[in-house]
């Protein structure tokens, strides 16, 4: 079992930055791949960024490329999302995944455990 809190959502001026923090309990976090992902009020949930479990690879959708980049702590049990030049279309709730593999996925079905997610507001 993992549990994941997020934080470090808030409000922000188009242009400006966010660092998102997944905090992870249990002992086992070095071993799962970490997951982005967001929504947006009346849409799905897409994929943001993933992570290997060692770190060493990394994913982005190609709407958020060059823009955020996705890291993990293992020591820490904590992932992070340092989003960049904000635009006001990344307003949504993002949400931490974790998926028992040492791939990850880009489907939300691919996760097994899920964050409660923390909202991101860019303002234009």
């Amino acid at each position: 079992q993992v549990q994941l809190v997020e934080s470090g959502g808030g409000l922000v001026q188009a242009g400006g930055s966010l660092r998102l923090s997944c905090a992870a309990s249990g002992r086992t976090f070095s071993s799962y791949a970490m997951g982005w992902f967001r929504q947006a009020p009346g849409k799905e949930r897409d994929f943001v960024s993933a992570i290997t479990w060692s770190g060493r690879f990394t994913y982005y959708a190609n709407s958020v490329k060059g823009r955020f980049t996705i890291s993990r702590d293992n020591a820490k049990n904590t992932v992070y999302l340092q989003m960049n030049s904000l635009k006001p279309e990344d307003t949504a709730v993002y949400y931490c995944a974790a998926d028992d593999t040492r791939v990850p996925g880009t489907s939300s079905g691919d996760y097994d455990y899920w964050g409660q997610g923390t909202q991101v507001t860019v303002s234009s």
